[in-house]
């Protein structure tokens, strides 16, 4: 069963945080939703690969990636190896790459733009901390819900 995010906000609107930035959606699946997994990361993706490698349980990892689209921080292999391990989607505050092929996945990809830059590999960043994204404040374990009008968080 799917949620609006429109309808949501009718219904609980002081209790949520809307992400104030147009992503466009990359992945095949549209709306989905889940407890946040957060990873904060610039023009990095190791530690995006390394969370998504690991089972999902249904959790959308939101990865702020400081609103850079220098490089992708997402490809197609990485969103397949999501989709497998049970990841419900990922909101990425940056770019992804391989846009035909993350197109034919059905998993949800929202993402500023795409890029056929690789990221570097160091591992620089944090995993499961607090992020803020288009003035909304993300949380690890908030639940997130999004779909064609965007994205909303419970705060």
């Amino acid at each position: 069963m799917t949620v609006s995010t429109a309808d949501l906000w009718d219904e609980r609107g002081p209790e949520l945080d809307s992400i104030a930035l147009d992503f466009t959606d990359f992945g095949g699946k549209i709306a989905f939703s889940g407890p946040a997994r957060t990873v904060r990361c610039f023009e990095d993706n190791a530690l995006v690969k390394s969370l998504v490698a690991q089972e999902g349980d249904g959790a959308v990892l939101v990865v702020d990636g400081q609103g850079s689209i220098g490089a992708a921080l997402m490809g197609d292999m990485v969103a397949r190896t999501a989709m497998e391990n049970g990841w419900s989607g990922v909101v990425i505050n940056g770019a992804v790459r391989d846009r035909v092929e993350l197109a034919t996945l059905d998993f949800g990809i929202k993402a500023l733009a795409s890029n056929p830059r690789k990221s570097g590999k160091t591992g620089q960043g944090e995993v499961d901390v607090t992020v803020t994204i288009g003035g909304a404040e993300i949380r690890p374990g908030a639940m997130v819900f999004a779909d064609a009008d965007g994205v909303v968080v419970d705060k």
